[in-house]
């Protein structure tokens, strides 16, 4: 297969969407992109796959990202261990809430959109580069949401020129939003958001924030029925990441079950008094 070649004026230069535009079938990438070309066939509602709620919040050294593990289709458990939080590139992560298949369609897009414009460039985008490619992503899947499919993405990552964590949440027309210190999104996003805000405070160390962190979640799945709370008898319990200087690291399963004993043995003692 050759390479495809461009005239000044088409060439997309580092924008990966923008290849694809280019060089795919019209129809398929229309579709992948929700540019309106995708039609919810029929008018008849279907049963798709939703992904909840996720959760990011600063701590001293950078910031941490979780989400549930659950997926709802209508009334319907569709997954139960569905993955919510993903590496967006070294150092930043992206969390999806919304329709699923989507969702992670739209990540892997943006994953490989931030590989290409460094591989073209040479020099990795600003995390508010970074933000705004999502966002332009998420606006362009507006006729999707339209229809009922929304997808609705929390991107948080470290800024390496700031040398601090930094959260972006977005709606369904792209816009995106900086949050000073934490915030959640999914059905069970107030929930996690209230949690987060009662036990939030500057200079949080990794382990407190991720004990937090666990715990918004704890509360969330308390609240929504479509937020999945820890599973021990399958062994599931939500993701969770910590992005820093070091870049993005996931927090072992085995360290998130025991921050969630805590949790509920922490609730069970006071239960008991």
């Amino acid at each position: 297969m050759a390479l495809p070649l461009f005239p000044p004026e088409r060439d997309p230069g580092p924008d990966f969407v923008g290849l694809l535009r280019l060089t795919a079938d019209r129809t398929d990438v229309g579709t992948r992109l929700g540019d309106g070309s995708g039609v919810v066939g029929g008018g008849s509602p279907l049963q798709v796959t939703h992904g909840t709620t996720v959760v990011a919040l600063r701590y001293a050294d950078g910031v941490i990202m979780a989400g549930d593990r659950r997926a709802t289709a209508g009334n319907i458990i569709a997954h139960h261990a569905m993955e919510k939080v993903f590496p967006a590139d070294r150092y930043s992560a992206v969390a999806i809430a919304g329709t699923a298949g989507m969702a992670i369609e739209m990540v892997r897009l943006f994953q490989v959109q931030l590989e290409h414009y460094e591989k073209v460039e040479g020099s990795t985008l600003s995390l508010e580069g970074k933000a705004n490619q999502l966002a332009q992503m998420v606006r362009q899947h507006l006729p999707m949401a339209m229809q009922g499919l929304a997808v609705v993405p929390l991107f948080a990552g470290f800024d390496m020129a700031r040398g601090t964590g930094r959260i972006f949440n977005y709606d369904v027309t792209g816009g995106h939003y900086e949050d000073t210190d934490f915030q959640a999104t999914g059905s069970g996003g107030r929930d996690a958001r209230s949690t987060v805000k009662l036990g939030w405070r500057e200079g949080l160390s990794r382990d407190e924030a991720v004990e937090l962190a666990v715990q918004s979640l704890y509360d969330a799945a308390d609240e929504d029925s479509a937020t999945g709370g820890p599973d021990p008898v399958r062994g599931i319990y939500p993701i969770v990441a910590v992005v820093s200087a070091e870049g993005y690291q996931p927090v072992g399963e085995d360290e998130v079950a025991e921050r969630f004993a805590a949790v509920v043995a922490r609730r069970q003692a006071e239960r008991a008094r």
